[in-house]
């Protein structure tokens, strides 16, 4: 036979389920004001195990003692004289720091519109009057869980939000920096210009460019399928990959074959990367490159020709061990420039129900056409595309322009 004098059925102890919070010793405060009332509560409340039972007398000395000490639940009487039940909870929760304070109430008041009344103040729950102790206690104890358990979400939160802050500013490390992109313009005559939209969560987008052994640059942009830490990772391990493969990049197909060949033992089964990398050679006016899934190349030809989508069918990189990939070219001549995007630009586009992709994209690159100013047609280009996407996207966003 069970002793009253111990915890009732796991009431506020947690032992009745695994996945129950132990709660018995999370901090309560008693408000009444008639001192035989306090007591019964304390004492019930002491019998199934809570070890930390503070009071209050009045609604002054409530307020003044969850000032110095927040509990996890006040159980607070209604009527009381001078600050009642209704002006505790009314100062309670016109302060954000006790929005989310669990306050249980008991009350003698029966009619609806009492008891509309102070669920209108803030009240989380009821107990009426006289207090029942299977139902005091159980009250008391789902409102502890349900404060342990928000309490958890929002440390796990808080912590899994500064992890991704991080990550973040690794991302930013990983992309190339102003000072050698200036380096390589200085070098190649190139203009090279990026825009990217990251997601409320992390994603996988990543650019970047590679000096080849003969003097020439290359430029990557690679889309990690998926979001979140594991897609992160993988990016940093292909960026790693990227640049020990570079004495490969004078040959874009062979580089990705290769890419994808070590991708294979980095990444584990079905998670892929579409991924386009080029060479352009200013010399001779030629965009060589190869493409792994990645969207189509977007040529702007010089003096407001239309523009021309590249081919870019391949094999997205980690698919298949011995994928092979196709070298391809573009016309680079002076006064054209060349566009990369990521996948999600086009659909982002598509939700603006404005019919085929690249005949939207198309009527974009043409109005950029119109002026001269090639940072001002992509400045141009990055801005419409940000209204289609709108803030936050669902995914990242890159364009990468190199205008010749």
């Amino acid at each position: 036979m069970k002793s009253d004098s111990g915890p009732a059925d796991g009431i506020g102890t947690g032992t009745s389920g695994q996945d129950r919070p132990p709660v018995v010793g999370s901090p309560i405060l008693v408000v009444d004001d008639i001192e035989w009332n306090r007591a019964l509560i304390g004492t019930l409340l002491e019998e199934a195990g809570y070890t930390d039972v503070s009071y209050a007398v009045d609604g002054a000395d409530a307020l003044e003692k969850i000032a110095q000490r927040t509990p996890d639940l006040v159980i607070l009487d209604i009527m009381m004289p001078g600050l009642d039940g209704f002006e505790v909870l009314r100062r309670l929760r016109a302060n954000p720091d006790y929005d989310g304070l669990p306050v249980l109430v008991q009350t003698a008041l029966s009619g609806v519109e009492d008891r509309n009344r102070a669920f209108d103040a803030g009240t989380t729950d009821l107990v009426t009057k006289p207090l029942d102790r299977a139902e005091l206690l159980a009250r008391v104890s789902i409102h502890l869980e349900n404060r342990t358990l928000i309490r958890h979400l929002q440390q796990y939160r808080d912590r899994l939000e500064g992890e991704l802050l991080m990550a973040r500013g690794i991302f930013e490390h990983l992309l190339p920096q102003a000072n050698a992109l200036a380096a390589q313009e200085a070098a190649t005559g190139l203009t090279i210009r990026s825009h990217m939209l990251r997601s409320s969560e992390l994603g996988g987008d990543i650019w970047g460019t590679i000096r080849t052994e003969d003097g020439r640059i290359g430029v990557y942009l690679l889309d990690m399928a998926g979001q979140g830490v594991s897609a992160a990772l993988n990016v940093c391990r292909l960026h790693s990959l990227i640049h020990e493969c570079s004495g490969l990049a004078v040959d874009p197909a062979g580089f990705l074959a290769e890419l994808n060949r070590q991708a294979r033992d980095l990444m584990t089964l079905g998670e892929h990367a579409k991924m386009i990398f080029g060479i352009v050679s200013p010399e001779s006016g030629v965009f060589s490159y190869a493409c792994a899934g990645a969207s189509n190349p977007v040529l702007l030809p010089p003096h407001g020709a239309a523009p021309v989508f590249g081919d870019a069918a391949g094999l997205p990189l980690g698919l298949q061990e011995d994928a092979v990939y196709e070298q391809r070219e573009l016309p680079f001549s002076p006064g054209s420039a060349l566009l990369l995007h990521s996948n999600a630009i086009f659909d982002a586009i598509d939700k603006t129900e404005a019919g085929n992709t690249k005949t939207y994209l198309a009527e974009l690159l043409v109005s950029a056409q119109a002026t001269t100013d090639r940072d001002g047609a992509f400045r141009a280009i990055a801005g419409t595309l940000d209204s289609v996407v709108g803030d936050p996207p669902d995914d990242d966003h890159t364009l990468v322009w190199l205008s010749h």
